[in-house]
């Protein structure tokens, strides 16, 4: 008898996603919900599903716990004294019961709480790691082959995810983590919207994006998703709201104890901001601050993946950016060669689009044949990466070239556009 005891209180928290030290989270942060004072210890935890008989819980305590499997108290194992006892009715029937539950049948619950609920297959652990898996190579396949071949594997993972979640049987634990992936491939989308130029598509990915975000109560993966917003925001001349997606961005990540990197990547998206308005004294003030958090970068314990891309060579760009945004395309080139230089070979995508710019900017400065040469480079490296704003950027290059009368201008403009015409990029 103690040992079914034990077994049943222990079975439902398991079947709930809780760990005993998760289930003291758990308990605190129902009794939050709920409003009764109450609190649990892992030691307490333990001597409920290990001794016989268990202790009664304090009425706070079972208030929580019934709230938490939807099971009476006599249910999980406890000897319950009668005034204690749970009766389960509906809550519109008159009479004397003081306590009642929304459940209208306990025992058909408690067999809920252990038996998987729906007909389709069963989601574990195991399924959760390969869905992980592949949910990571997507970066990589964006670096280095570009949005649109990471937006077909994005689709394919969506619809696995999202079947999942509608006719799988999983537990509270394993829902979660299949709605944070889901959060996280909504970012994915509204990058590709970005990268694509698809701007109100993006932005509805975001919007998305936040929102399930939100439901998982993970603040970084919503200032992830709010650093693509700045960016589509701009696109798409609403700087109003690229500032106050910054502004969210500091506050979530101070709420959620973020490092460095993170708020290196947020100073970066507030100088986007300040130079596309013209703000060159906020831009210098927000690349300062983003010196500064690069300096203490390497102290960060732990880094998200989203974050993952950014280093001294984004503060060289963006910084490029500032000069170019007021008119000194010559002050921006040793920004710029620093940052091709910086970049790595493992950013294909960005690596190429950095040297597009670079570039444009030569171009401007008046340095047609090393513009031309910098131009052959890319188009050299960039036949396997199909991204539609590299195109563009290339054809931006194309323009401002068809403009120049040089013979080496001539030349890359006519390689150009073989390269497009072949469906480079």
């Amino acid at each position: 008898m103690a040992g079914k005891i034990v077994s049943t209180l222990a079975q439902l928290r398991r079947a709930a996603g809780y760990t005993q030290e998760s289930f003291v989270k758990g308990f605190a942060q129902e009794a939050g919900h709920l409003g009764v004072a109450a609190s649990v210890s892992v030691r307490q935890a333990r001597r409920w599903e290990n001794e016989t008989p268990p202790p009664l819980p304090h009425p706070s305590q079972q208030v929580v716990l019934e709230a938490m499997f939807g099971v009476p108290l006599a249910e999980m194992g406890f000897e319950v004294p009668p005034h204690h006892v749970t009766v389960c009715a509906p809550v519109s029937d008159a009479g004397e019961v003081s306590r009642r539950t929304f459940v209208a049948d306990a025992g058909a619950l408690a067999a809920a709480a252990l038996v998987p609920a729906r007909p389709g297959p069963r989601v574990g652990a195991a399924d959760i790691a390969r869905l992980r898996v592949r949910l990571d190579a997507l970066y990589e396949t964006d670096h280095t082959s570009g949005s649109v071949p990471a937006m077909t594997q994005a689709r394919r993972i969506e619809d696995e995810i999202t079947g999942a979640l509608a006719a799988a049987s999983y537990t509270g634990r394993t829902g979660r983590e299949l709605q944070t992936m889901l959060a996280e491939l909504h970012g994915h989308r509204a990058w590709y919207g970005y990268d694509g130029g698809y701007t109100d598509q993006g932005r509805a990915a975001c919007m998305e994006a936040l929102a399930a975000a939100q439901l998982v109560d993970n603040p970084l993966l919503q200032v992830s998703v709010l650093e693509t917003l700045v960016l589509l925001a701009i696109k798409a001349e609403r700087a109003w709201e690229a500032a106050s997606a910054v502004e969210n961005a500091y506050r979530l990540a101070t709420r959620a104890g973020a490092g460095h990197t993170v708020h290196l990547v947020i100073a970066l998206r507030d100088a986007n901001v300040a130079t596309h308005v013209g703000d060159l004294a906020g831009a210098r003030r927000a690349l300062s601050r983003a010196v500064s958090h690069q300096g203490r970068a390497d102290t960060d314990a732990e880094v998200p993946d989203w974050a993952c891309f950014v280093g001294p060579f984004e503060v060289d760009y963006a910084t490029a950016d500032m000069y170019v945004r007021a008119d000194q395309p010559k002050r921006a080139v040793p920004f710029l060669r620093a940052a091709v230089r910086g970049i790595g070979g493992g950013l294909a995508r960005n690596s190429a689009s950095y040297r597009v710019k670079l570039a444009g900017v030569l171009l401007d400065a008046g340095e047609v044949d090393e513009a031309c040469a910098e131009m052959s480079a890319v188009l050299d490296a960039c036949g396997g990466i199909s991204s539609p704003r590299l195109r563009h950027k290339i054809r931006n290059f194309q323009r401002a070239a068809a403009s120049v009368d040089s013979t080496a201008a001539r030349e890359c403009g006519g390689r150009i556009r073989e390269a497009l015409r072949g469906g480079a990029t």
